[in-house]
């Protein structure tokens, strides 16, 4: 059971609700056309300190649409070949896009709204539409299919960074905890287990999560870790049910360019928001959120601030893969972030006319609920974990 800062309930009210009610539909939602494609520029140089380390693992790569040429890179430290070597194929990202999905994305922007952004932008040349045309090729748009796996990214990077950061708010460290805490998960479920000529075999690997989450190996940081993932859990499933108004209203798309499909998208992501407001024991977010206006939106500015620079030094992870989903998953918060602090300007909002006041980008949906599914995925795998556990101990 988590304490009062931590959750307004217990952890098996989670478990039930997420693996029975709401993890079949999130899957289902993210197989659809608009949640697959993200845009992201992976060849941004580290802001932070000259870093020359790079994956030359077959699956930490990104291989490109069309007949593009990578350079392959040769790992130089971080101990990074083991953690990327467990990619396996449901993994690698794949940046394949059909005929109609590249047409559709050219007139994608027309509904884009812009707002205040918790993360970096990935810069002007990656994104920019000039009169209709992409600027750049459409292999800087890579597909989310099959994800199974989050390579781990190497936690010096962020901790060095983090080390010259004065963070005040506990809750801050908590999310980023929670969601370190879910990529571990997420590798030692997808674990190499065996790597012959013949085959690779990939599975749990219960050794690798007690290493990382048993409270004696781990000297009580564990059952923390573990706390801090539903933390974060339950601080994007509130903001999932308090955006439901603006999808709702009748003007919004999701747009791909295939009307019925389209369609049957928003009507399926509906259905979750609805769900996940029918939560009994949601996460109170004004203990985080509330005070007055001043100090809300200094506090605002602060995460805002420090979001900003961790999808930056996501720049500085040398396996391409890697910094994909960091990138991804950082933004997904930060938009849950945005959403709660947004409650008020979301309630105002008129159902007929265009959104001002508050405004979600595609990028941020897209990566709002995919970084969800990766939550909801890893509180899911630890059903798994604690049911092979049993057949161990």
């Amino acid at each position: 059971t988590c304490h009062k800062y931590d959750c307004t309930c217990d952890v098996e009210t989670i478990d039930t609700f997420n693996n029975y009610k709401l993890f079949p539909q999130l899957n289902k939602l993210l197989e659809s056309e608009y949640f697959k494609y993200y845009k992201v520029n992976l060849k941004k140089p580290c802001p932070f300190w000259t870093d020359n380390s790079h994956c030359g693992i077959r699956d930490c790569a990104v291989e490109p649409c069309k007949s593009v040429s990578t350079k392959s890179h040769s790992l130089t430290s971080h101990n990074l070949a083991g953690e990327c070597e467990e990619a396996q194929r449901l993994g690698a990202v794949n940046r394949s896009l059909s005929e109609e999905a590249q047409k559709a994305m050219l007139q994608w922007t027309q509904h884009d709204d812009s707002s205040d952004s918790f993360c970096e932008a990935d810069g002007i040349r990656t994104y920019l539409y000039v009169n209709g045309f992409v600027t750049v090729p459409l292999s800087d748009v890579v597909t989310i299919l099959n994800l199974g796996f989050f390579c781990s990214f190497p936690g010096h990077a962020f901790y060095k960074w983090l080390k010259g950061v004065c963070v005040e708010k506990r809750a801050f460290y908590k999310l980023i905890s929670g969601l370190h805490s879910s990529i571990n998960i997420h590798l030692s479920a997808r674990y190499l287990l065996q790597d012959t000529w013949a085959e690779k075999k990939w599975g749990h690997n219960v050794t690798e999560f007690q290493q990382r989450f048993d409270e004696i190996l781990t000297r009580g940081e564990g059952p923390r870790r573990l706390k801090n993932l539903y933390f974060i859990y339950l601080i994007e499933l509130r903001a999932l049910s308090k955006v439901l108004p603006y999808f709702d209203r009748p003007g919004f798309q999701l747009f791909t360019g295939n009307q019925v499909k389209d369609a049957e998208t928003k009507a399926l992501l509906l259905q979750i928001l609805h769900l996940t407001k029918s939560f009994p024991l949601h996460f109170d977010e004004n203990s985080l959120f509330a005070g007055n206006a001043r100090e809300a939106a200094k506090l605002k500015e602060e995460f805002r601030f420090h979001f900003r620079n961790i999808s930056r030094i996501m720049d500085c992870v040398g396996c391409f893969k890697c910094r994909l989903w960091g990138k991804l998953q950082t933004q997904g918060l930060g938009t849950a972030l945005k959403i709660l602090f947004s409650e008020k300007l979301i309630e105002k909002m008129s159902e007929s006319s265009p959104s001002q006041a508050f405004q979600l980008t595609r990028q941020e949906i897209v990566a709002l609920m995919n970084a969800f599914g990766r939550i909801s995925t890893s509180v899911r795998e630890l059903e798994n974990f604690r049911t092979l556990l049993r057949t161990v101990l």
